[in-house]
């Protein structure tokens, strides 16, 4: 089997994606803002009661204070991401007005201040369905499926944890249902807001050529790192 083509651009998208044909991708795979501020550095709890009673002591990420999460991306942008893919999942269909198939990430985090759950639009389908993986700070999810049931059992070990790097960096697991579910083999895959680069993570590992940009130069470098390391410790093994 070949080794998948991941190509993780630093650049604007819109930019790209004015230089790309028709259809140029099977499947796009976006997080574009939301427009709710989330890019505002927020205050958490150091220190977290388990299911035991005890307290552990957990080292927050530290987030910049910057300005790309202040309003939803353009029409242009929706326009021309529908252009140059053939299907797109789009998160954060509910601030976006999308009607249509959606999937409903249940993020399993209890009494948490965060959000219960995250809204992706399906392009090509007018279902809704349901998936849990439990993410809730360093409380992450053993397995993720569509059966609450089988992702209720938490990671006891919590160096399986994925490390935050950014403010809203979803779990490579969550990717990785994914493309198992809505892409096919030998799929080119399109993402414009790279962010943490889990789904540069989740193509390597299934084998899904991927084509990522990411606008701002800090969360680049870091995605980068975040991906090379990945495949370092893969190669460990």
């Amino acid at each position: 089997m070949s080794r998948p083509v991941i190509n993780l651009n630093l650049g604007d998208c819109m930019e790209a994606m004015a230089k790309m044909p028709d259809n140029a991708f099977d499947l796009a795979i976006v997080d574009p803002p939301y427009g709710i501020g989330a890019s505002n550095p927020s205050k958490k709890p150091e220190k977290v009661r388990q299911k035991n009673g005890s307290l552990l002591y957990v080292k927050q990420y530290k987030s910049r204070k910057l300005n790309w999460d202040n309003s939803v991306p353009s029409v242009e942008f929706f326009n021309e991401l529908k252009r140059v893919s053939k299907k797109q999942i789009i998160w954060g269909a509910n601030y976006f007005g999308l009607i249509g198939g959606m999937l409903v990430w249940d993020k399993l985090n209890g009494s948490s201040d965060q959000y219960d759950a995250e809204i992706a639009w399906l392009s090509w389908t007018k279902e809704v369905r349901t998936v849990y993986y439990m993410w809730s700070g360093m409380f992450q999810g053993k397995q993720i499926s569509s059966s609450i049931h089988d992702a209720l059992e938490q990671d006891g070990n919590k160096k399986n944890n994925e490390k935050r790097i950014h403010e809203t960096q979803k779990p490579v697991k969550l990717y990785k249902w994914l493309l198992h579910n809505y892409a096919k083999e030998g799929d080119k895959i399109l993402d414009t807001h790279g962010g943490s680069m889990s789904i540069a993570i989740a193509c390597h590992d299934m084998n899904f050529d991927l084509d990522l940009w990411e606008l701002d130069p800090e969360y680049y470098q870091k995605g980068v790192e975040r991906f090379s390391q990945h495949k370092a410790q893969l190669r460990m093994f």
